[in-house]
């Protein structure tokens, strides 16, 4: 998944705004209890990120999304 894919399902799934909180402040099991961002920046791949992110808010996700 390039990192333009991931973004722009962040985007429609919390909002342009919320979706960059999200990721500087939410800490994830599935990530080490890192942040998205930090997990990136520190080289994860953008669809392990995404699929952690699935399971963090199965509730929010679209179904069309999570994969």
């Amino acid at each position: 998944m390039k990192l333009s894919d991931f973004w722009e399902r962040m985007d429609e799934t919390f909002g342009p705004a919320y979706a960059r909180s999200v990721a500087s402040d939410a800490t994830i099991g599935q990530l080490g209890g890192r942040t998205i961002d930090q997990a990136l920046a520190e080289g994860e791949n953008a669809k392990a990120v995404w699929m952690a992110v699935c399971r963090a808010w199965p509730e929010r996700i679209p179904a069309r999304l999570v994969r």
